[in-house]
């Protein structure tokens, strides 16, 4: 029955004209993850347990863009339901590429504004593996979603605007991307059972939904 629903709620995101693609990791996509310093074969999850996603999304003028993620194959569909109900609420995402596009390197995605999932690095601060190394974490407009650590400090200039976690301008996309507790996007993630880094105790890690 599962199964069932799941088919059925996938053609009903195709038929109502959200535009994605779940596909196993291809030779091409495997070269630009090594190439791009975002998997290799010490990581703690193989190939053949992750998915690539094309997925449409709104930029932050509101056109249609497609966007690419590498997920987890245990995620991947919920991914592209929660990505479609985002699409479909007309949240915005300022870019969404492929983590290897920046070397692997977190903070030049971060700079860039990027929305990604899948890399291959160490928990911030701590020598244990990362959920994004799993493909299970994903991080989303991490300029308007900074981390800020304990001590409030925030390493990002142009996330320091966003230290006041509130809605100002309901006509700028930058402020819509701006996630708090009862936006509809914070939810969707929350109704498929991801947690947010937004609820953390002490720091605190807007960005990041983690499965």
């Amino acid at each position: 029955m599962k199964r069932l629903l799941t088919i059925i709620l996938l053609t009903t995101l195709f038929l109502f004209g959200y535009e994605y693609k779940i596909q196993k990791i291809s030779p091409q996509i495997e070269k630009r993850m090594k190439k791009g310093n975002s998997w290799k074969r010490s990581c703690p999850i193989g190939l053949a347990d992750l998915r690539y996603l094309h997925l449409a999304y709104r930029d932050f003028s509101g056109n249609h863009r497609m966007g690419e993620m590498i997920v987890h194959k245990d995620v991947s569909k919920e991914v592209v339901q929660i990505f479609a109900k985002l699409y479909a609420i007309k949240y915005p995402i300022y870019s969404m590429k492929l983590v290897s596009d920046y070397q692997g390197n977190d903070w030049q995605s971060i700079e860039a504004g990027n929305t990604s999932a899948l890399n291959c690095r160490r928990a911030t601060n701590s020598k244990k593996w990362s959920k994004h190394a799993y493909g299970k974490a994903i991080d989303i407009n991490p300029i308007q979603n900074p981390y800020i650590s304990s001590k409030g400090h925030i390493s990002h200039k142009l996330s320091l605007k966003y230290r006041n976690r509130v809605h100002l301008n309901p006509t700028d996309p930058a402020d819509n991307a701006l996630l708090l507790k009862s936006d509809r996007a914070t939810q969707i993630f929350k109704k498929y059972g991801w947690r947010w880094g937004g609820e953390w105790s002490r720091t605190k890690d807007y960005q990041h939904f983690y499965h």
